[in-house]
C-alpha cells in the first residue's frame, strides 16, 4: 500500500510541502523509517531523528523548515494525535476475510443475514437473529438467538453475543469479548452479611445461607459506532438492557455489570469495572483500573482519574481522584498534607 503525498494532505486536511507527488509505502518513526517511508516526526522534538534519517518525507509540525531537516516532501499537522488517527486509517491492515459465508459456518435457517456480510469459518448464528449489511465476522464468533447486529459491523475472533443483543452500525468487537453474559445478581433468603454490615457496620454470627439467582431477563444494547476491547464482558439487565451510548470506546479487560447506563462518546480504560445499575453520562472517562459502585450515578463530562473508587454520585463536569474519589484539587491538597506529616512530626519529636 502507498499513497501520494497530495492525497495524503487531503485525507488529513491539511496541505502538502514540498514534491507532493512524491509516493510514500508505510508511516514509520523517524528512527525506525528507511528509504520509501513517511516518518511520523510531528513535534520539533523529533528534528535530529529526521536529519539522520533516510526517509525523504514526513508529517511534521507546523513552522517546520524542509531543507533543514533533508526532506523532499511533507504534510505539517497542527493536532499530532489527529494526524496519527488519520494517517493509521489510511494505513490500517486489511482483514484477511474472504466474502461471503464459510462453508463451516453454522446458521439458523430463519437468521437473515445482510448483503455483502462476510462470516469466517465456525461461526454459530442463532434463529431469528438479524445481520446487518457489510457485516464482518471473523472465526468462531457465536451470536444468538434474536440478535439485531447493525450494518458494516466489524467482530473480531471468539466474540460471544448473547440472545436479545441489539447492536447498532458500525460496531467493532474485539476478540473474545463477551457482550450478554448473565448479570452478578444473587439474594439470600435471610439478610446476608454484606446487607448487615451495610446496615449495622458489622458482621452478624455466620450462618448456613443459600444465594438464590436473580436471573436476568433483559439483555445489552450498543450504540452504533461502540467499540469494544478484547476480553471485555457487558453483562445483561435484569428487567430492562444494559446500555452504552453511541460513540463509546470501551478498552481491553473492562467489566460492566447489569442494569448499567452509559451514555454516548465514553471513553473507559482498561480494567475499568462498573457495578450494576449505576448510570454513567455522557463523554464521561474512567482511566484504567477505576471502580464505580453500585447505584451510583456520574454526570457528564466526568473525567476519573486512573485506580480512583468511586463510592457516591459524582457531579457532571468534575474531575475527580482517589479512593473514595473526591474532587482533584482537593485529593492533591491532602496529598501534600500527607507528605508533609513525616517532616511535622519530626518538628514535633515523634
Amino acid at each position: 500500500m502507498s499513497w501520494t503525498i497530495a492525497r495524503i494532505a487531503e485525507a488529513l486536511g491539511a496541505e502538502p510541502l514540498g514534491n507532493a507527488s512524491l509516493r510514500v509505502g508505510r508511516p514509520a518513526h523517524p528512527a525506525k523509517a528507511v528509504a520509501g517511508d513517511l516518518a511520523i516526526a510531528m513535534d520539533p522534538s523529533y528534528a535530529d531523528a529526521l536529519r539522520a534519517s533516510p526517509a525523504r518525507a514526513a508529517l511534521v509540525w507546523h513552522g517546520a523548515d524542509l531543507a533543514d531537516l533533508g526532506l523532499d516532501a511533507a504534510v505539517a499537522i497542527a493536532r499530532p494525535r489527529v494526524g496519527m488517527a488519520g494517517i493509521t486509517t489510511m494505513f490500517a491492515y486489511d482483514l484477511d476475510l474472504d466474502g461471503g459465508i464459510h462453508p463451516s459456518a453454522v446458521i439458523a435457517p430463519d437468521a437473515e443475514i445482510g448483503e455483502g456480510a462476510a462470516i469466517g469459518p465456525f461461526v454459530v448464528i442463532g434463529a431469528r437473529a438479524r445481520i446487518g449489511k457489510g457485516a464482518r465476522i471473523c472465526a468462531h464468533v457465536t451470536i444468538g438467538a434474536d440478535v439485531v447486529l447493525g450494518e458494516d459491523a466489524l467482530i473480531y475472533p471468539g466474540v460471544r453475543i448473547g440472545a436479545r443483543v441489539t447492536i447498532g452500525d458500525r460496531p467493532i468487537l474485539h476478540a473474545g469479548a463477551v457482550i450478554g453474559a448473565d448479570g452478578f445478581s444473587f439474594v439470600t433468603p435471610e439478610k446476608s452479611t454484606v446487607e448487615n454490615a451495610k446496615e449495622t457496620g458489622g458482621v452478624a454470627e455466620a450462618r448456613n445461607s443459600v444465594w438464590m439467582r436473580i436471573h436476568s431477563l433483559g439483555a445489552v444494547t450498543l450504540g452504533s459506532d461502540v467499540e469494544i476491547g478484547a476480553n471485555t464482558t457487558i453483562d445483561r439487565g435484569t428487567l430492562h438492557d444494559t446500555t452504552v451510548g453511541a460513540g463509546t470506546k470501551i478498552d481491553n479487560q473492562v467489566q460492566i455489570g447489569h442494569n448499567v447506563s452509559i451514555g454516548a462518546s465514553c471513553l473507559l480504560c482498561a480494567q475499568v469495572g462498573i457495578a450494576g445499575s449505576a448510570q454513567i453520562g455522557d463523554r464521561v472517562v474512567l482511566g484504567g483500573k477505576v471502580g464505580v459502585a453500585d447505584h451510583v450515578t456520574i454526570g457528564s463530562d466526568v473525567v476519573v482519574a486512573a485506580s480512583s473508587g468511586v463510592a457516591s454520585k459524582v457531579a457532571p463536569r468534575t474531575v475527580v481522584m482517589g479512593s473514595p474519589a473526591i474532587a482533584r484539587d482537593e485529593y492533591m491538597k491532602m496529598l501534600m498534607a500527607m507528605r508533609r506529616l513525616p517532616r511535622l512530626l519530626a518538628k514535633l519529636g515523634g
